[in-house]
């Protein structure tokens, strides 16, 4: 079986699985109750769309292994802090308790992917440069 190379953060499908949760969320959060518009959804909305924008600018830090690692990490932080949300709105009674489960289970599954991404940090890394290499310049004048 061949293997298919991510060319894009937009390829790799923890990407794609917290671009579909995120989308989910929204949609759940849309009955919530109008005074929570500038608390719990807006919270919740927030962390559930950092998961991804954070797996894309990891993909940007790909030549500094160190901060591609820091920007999986904070990932995996907004997906727990989605979870927590998730779970508030349960306890305030805006989605029901299966729902609430299902959400939960993506936020867990995008966990495992970016734990094994960070596992294997060094198969979506650039080598790193060891030196550069200026040509001399003069910089005096006669």
């Amino acid at each position: 079986m061949d293997k298919k190379y991510a060319k894009s953060h937009r390829d790799l499908i923890v990407y794609q699985k917290a671009r579909m949760l995120a989308q989910e969320i929204f949609e759940t959060t849309r009955s919530f109750p109008k005074d929570e518009i500038y608390s719990l959804t807006d919270q919740i909305r927030r962390s559930s769309r950092s998961i991804g924008a954070q797996i894309a600018e990891a993909w940007a830090k790909r030549p500094y292994e160190k901060h591609f690692i820091s920007k999986l990490t904070d990932s995996d932080g907004e997906q727990h802090e989605t979870q927590h949300w998730i779970e508030t709105a349960e306890d305030c009674g805006y989605i029901a308790q299966e729902k609430s489960a299902q959400l939960v289970e993506k936020c867990r599954e995008i966990g495992r992917l970016l734990g094994s991404m960070m596992d294997k940090s060094s198969q979506f890394c650039n080598p790193p440069v060891r030196s550069v290499k200026e040509e001399p310049a003069e910089y005096f004048t006669d």
